[in-house]
């Protein structure tokens, strides 16, 4: 590193294969006085792969507001830090952004190293528009936090990016489907992985697929919902008021 100013480095990491990751990435990470991890048996293997020896400390959302005050001093003392999630950026749906926020009100450096989204992929993928699009990450599992989100949702012009676990998509597919209607729909599973598969269709058709054991769900799963088409037509500026 060319400076020994304190800073928080947030690193972008893989979501599932492991060469996804930056020469920038693994520089950084060998040359960091420590780095935040959300799981360090996870990180583990990413740091073995690379030849990482970096001290690993973790830093989940549990314990994220006790790790604050020691991060601070540890920047303003100097210490160059890096951030690592799971999978992917820290900060989008994984713990960091209380951390990067109150760093920031403070004054403190933080710069980002880009690395893989899901969410990106994800609409790439869809086939949809990718100029504009909402993202809500994991959505409330039930109650009027979630019906309340689901109009929101249902309203929305833009394709819409929601993450959510094989165990529940069934249950997400068929409210999204009472709120918003039978529009199409992506679904995304085991991104860069070996068995990655997208699957596209009405969500009805989708429902159908999962009744009948024809699409097999494993690890997280990124959803990409059409955008609200019934008010057609209009313009641009009409839409993105």
């Amino acid at each position: 590193m060319e400076s020994r100013q304190g800073k928080l480095f947030v690193v972008g990491t893989p979501i599932g294969n492991l060469e996804d990751i930056t020469l920038r990435a693994i520089r950084i990470l060998k040359e960091a006085d420590f780095c935040l991890v959300e799981d360090t048996r996870h990180t583990k293997n990413l740091f073995s792969k690379y030849e990482i020896k970096t001290k690993m400390i973790s830093h989940f959302r549990q314990n994220e507001d006790s790790r604050i005050n020691f991060v601070i001093s540890e920047i303003e003392s100097g210490k160059q830090i890096a951030l690592v999630s799971d999978a992917g950026m820290p900060g989008i749906s994984d713990p960091g952004e209380k951390l990067i926020r109150t760093l920031i009100e403070r004054g403190l450096i933080v710069e980002v190293i880009p690395g893989p989204s899901s969410p990106i992929m994800a609409i790439i993928l869809s086939g949809m528009r990718t100029d504009r699009f909402s993202f809500f990450g994991f959505i409330p599992r039930k109650g009027s936090k979630r019906n309340k989100i689901l109009k929101k949702i249902a309203g929305d012009l833009n394709p819409t990016i929601i993450f959510e676990s094989p165990l529940r998509l069934e249950s997400l597919l068929k409210d999204t489907l009472r709120f918003c209607g039978d529009r199409n729909v992506s679904i995304c599973r085991e991104l860069t992985k070996i068995h990655e598969q997208t699957v596209r269709g009405k969500i009805s058709e989708i429902l159908d697929m999962l009744d009948k054991k024809k699409l097999v769900l494993k690890g997280e799963i990124v959803i990409v919902l059409e955008g609200n088409i019934s008010d057609e037509p209009c313009t641009d500026e009409d839409k993105y008021e």
